[in-house]
């Protein structure tokens, strides 16, 4: 009783707006590693849909010919870091000992989307259950590391708003860090890691049928992300529909809770149990991977930008 009114009250803190997507992560932390998650069940589910129904809000904030701009600016920086990424990975996975499926889901969600691009490709090879929350286990403790970790660093080295959201855009794993992330910074870093992450979220798609062929799973199913269609509709009708002015605040500024909320969940989703059966040489692979998409993408985007 006591873990279900410490969760539904830190909840409703999250709601109210009143703390940062980064502070409702820790809570969620918290609430996951001293008193429990009495709704576990449910939680990855919650934080899916919720995300995706955040991000389509988002879409009411944006400009489709500023989202046009950056998503072309970020395009080469997309296709570069995420062939780089996945051969890196399948080396570091080979030169690790790390089993091929767990190496190539976590390369995945590295090089694309993170938990979604996870999702979306491991019933393409066939994964178990362990396989699949091992690579969800080390892309989430990264994410989290990046949600507090890239806005400072971005302050340290007066990164500006552009170069931020396109850096975090490519360098962090999930949509939920990267927006939460980006929001910190400013408006403008988040239009720019917003676009820009979404257009990368598409690549799922052509990794997922080249992965179906190296494993030879032809007849397997892809899973589409349909939802980033409804966030360029979105941005159609706060662009071209006068009358969206009067509900867009709103409906941004309701999204923008509901990041909030994800970021709950998604801490509070990840107990001790969960992070100790990573196990060490999965998670090196994904810090070494992490690390060499981030330098990689700062440089670039710093000095040949």
């Amino acid at each position: 009783m006591l873990s279900i009114i410490i969760f539904i009250v830190l909840l409703l803190i999250c709601l109210s707006g009143a703390i940062s997507p980064p502070i409702a992560l820790l809570l969620g932390l918290v609430v996951a590693n001293i008193f429990g998650h009495p709704f576990l069940q449910y939680n990855h589910k919650a934080t899916t849909v919720l995300l995706q129904v955040a991000v389509v809000g988002l879409g009411f904030g944006m400009n489709v010919t500023s989202a046009l701009a950056s998503g072309k600016e970020g395009f080469l920086f997309t296709i570069a870091s995420i062939c780089s990424t996945l051969l890196l990975g399948f080396f570091i996975g080979k030169w690790l000992k790390i089993d091929r499926k767990t190496s190539h889901l976590i390369s995945c969600g590295t090089a694309i989307c993170g938990g979604s691009a996870i999702a979306a490709i491991a019933p393409v090879i066939k994964s178990d259950e362990k396989q699949t929350s091992v690579a969800l286990g080390v892309i989430f403790i990264l994410n989290s590391v990046a949600l507090f970790l890239f806005p400072v660093v971005g302050h340290w080295l007066h990164l500006s708003q552009q170069e931020f959201g396109l850096w975090c855009a490519i360098a962090i794993h999930d949509t939920s860090s990267v927006v939460g992330a980006a929001n910190k910074y400013g408006p403008i870093a988040l239009q720019i890691a917003t676009t820009v992450k979404l257009a990368r979220a598409l690549w799922i798609i052509p990794i997922a049928l080249l992965t179906a062929s190296l494993f030879k799973n032809k007849n397997s199913k892809i899973k589409i992300p349909y939802f980033i269609g409804l966030f360029i509709v979105a941005m159609l009708l706060n662009t071209f529909i006068p009358q969206t002015a009067i509900v867009a605040p709103t409906i941004v500024l309701l999204a923008k809770i509901g990041l909030t909320v994800t970021l709950f969940l998604i801490g509070a989703g990840l107990n001790f149990n969960r992070l100790k059966s990573v196990g060490i040489k999965p998670f090196l692979q994904g810090v070494l991977l992490w690390g060499f998409i981030a330098t990689a993408a700062l440089i670039s985007i710093m000095y040949f930008n």
